[in-house]
């Protein structure tokens, strides 16, 4: 259970940093920074909060 976890983590992660750095050019290189370092450390919550905040408003 715990390697799924770990990498679900992981995917989480990548995916986040993909998509701050390739297809969201409204945030400026410091917050995509933070995003990073974000995604880095807390990935699943990092990649629920991004998802919600980020995505939900380019849906609008």
């Amino acid at each position: 259970m715990g390697k799924l976890l770990w990498l679900i983590g992981i995917i989480c992660a990548v995916w986040v940093i993909y998509d701050v750095w390739t297809k969201n050019q409204r945030l400026s290189e410091t917050n995509k920074i933070l995003w990073t370092i974000f995604a880095l450390i807390f990935n699943i919550v990092a990649a629920i909060i991004y998802y919600v905040v980020h995505k939900s408003n380019t849906e609008r």
